[in-house]
């Protein structure tokens, strides 16, 4: 918008619910960082046109306190981004956050501070409630010139429900069936996601909604290693290691990656590379998990961790000779983007969403392809790590800072709410 008065801007409801629910997570999710990260952006740039608001479990919303959401967010930052050790404060504050949605008792009065005339935007970040249809209802009530703009992250659970939790496809078709009904537009992180999300909305004849395209942002390369001066990993010696960073479940393929590196053992003995494999245990992993656990060649050669601050992550993405990333379906794939932007080489699944993030950069491998994975892992070990990183340097592919992100965003969600306003006028 080309005006810079405040109050011909649209006013933000940012739905952090997700954040408080997660308050207790020593490392976060990728939805868990896009909240985070929106939430931290429009705090920094927009806070006089700002309010904070959550669903409670017993199914009220309600704006939060700004000041106490404000300290919650700035906490979380330093345990997610720095590994400070003050989750026991993030609890209680998010409890408190929670429990005053049932009687709010707010520090500033959202009645002063969004104008006359001026557009609300309700922004939901993540998939939190979008199974409440009457929720996102009765949020969009609160005012009667409000916009809902959520993001829609992914449509696994509707595409490849043999990867999702039982009765997971039910549940993200309430979601999806929420945001066709509801949206005035929509945020997605891939071409690949909105494809699957216009579907949805054209079986409704809701064609004019925008569908809006904004890759999700690094945050990693604006660390130095030199300030990372505290580490919770083992010291990985000379051995070349590979990484890979995901949630351990059936999607993510860690099992082709491990019955590899059972092989690799068998035919190069005490000189096989190392396997890092960093995320929280997940769900339909069984096999991988007994891999993990009771296969004695493995013992030696792989690491798991399943909680890491980012100092750490950084760390190992900078000495690995690659990030693997053998998933079958993905919404976006941060570890991705946040690999390549360290200008770390990526051997990764030759499907469409990590074309888009990785172009011409990454190496692409089907994931059913097990001997090529092989190979190319063998080759990558045999190099230096200045060989393995050379073609990137040649070719870099830094994506985008989370503050383009979300400006991005943000400008999609101005324009909008300036058409609009345009048109009531």
């Amino acid at each position: 918008m080309k005006s810079s008065d405040p109050s011909e801007k649209p006013f933000f409801t940012l739905d952090i619910s997700r954040l408080l629910s997660r308050a207790g997570a020593l490392v976060p999710t990728g939805i868990d960082r896009v909240e985070f990260e929106y939430a931290r952006y429009l705090l920094a740039s927009a806070s006089e046109r700002l309010e904070f608001a959550a669903m409670h479990p017993l199914g009220r919303f309600a704006p939060i306190s700004f000041s106490m959401a404000a300290s919650f967010i700035t906490e979380l930052g330093r345990s997610w981004d720095l590994g400070e050790n003050n989750s026991v404060r993030l609890k209680k504050l998010a409890f408190r956050l929670r429990s005053s949605i049932l009687v709010p008792r707010l520090d500033r009065n959202r009645s002063e501070l969004l104008k006359k005339n001026q557009l609300n935007i309700y922004l939901l970040l993540s998939h939190h409630h979008l199974t409440r249809p009457s929720a996102i209802y009765a949020a969009l009530s609160r005012h009667k010139d409000t916009l809902f703009v959520p993001m829609v992250h992914d449509l696994i659970p509707l595409e490849y429900p043999e990867y999702s939790r039982p009765r997971e496809q039910d549940y993200h078709l309430r979601r999806i069936a929420t945001v066709v009904r509801f949206a005035d537009a929509v945020l997605t992180p891939s071409k690949s996601v909105k494809n699957s999300l216009q579907d949805y909305f054209l079986r409704k004849n809701k064609t004019k909604t925008p569908i809006w395209v904004i890759p999700h942002g690094v945050h990693l390369q604006a660390m130095s290693i030199d300030n990372l001066t505290t580490s919770t990993i083992c010291e990985l010696g000379e051995k070349p290691y590979f990484v890979f960073l995901s949630t351990i479940e059936a999607r993510k393929n860690h099992l082709l990656l491990l019955n590899i590196w059972r092989y690799l053992v068998e035919i190069h003995g005490a000189n096989a590379p190392k396997l890092v494999i960093v995320g929280k245990r997940g769900w339909e992993n069984e096999q991988a998990l007994d891999m993990l656990e009771r296969c004695p060649a493995l013992q030696d050669v792989v690491e798991e961790h399943n909680a890491l601050p980012d100092a750490d992550v950084v760390r190992l993405l900078r000495g690995a000779r690659a990030l693997l990333f053998p998933s079958f379906t993905e919404g976006f794939g941060l570890p991705l983007a946040e690999a390549l932007a360290l200008g770390t080489p990526v051997i990764c699944s030759d499907i469409p969403v990590f074309r888009e993030i990785g172009g011409d950069t990454a190496h692409y491998i089907n994931p059913l392809d097990g001997m090529g994975w092989m190979r190319r892992i063998e080759e990558f070990s045999q190099m230096t790590n200045d060989e393995a990183r050379a073609p990137n340097r040649a070719n870099p592919r830094p994506g985008l800072h989370w503050d383009q992100s979300i400006s991005e965003a943000l400008t999609q969600i101005e324009n909008l709410a300036t058409n609009r306003q345009t048109r009531s006028d």
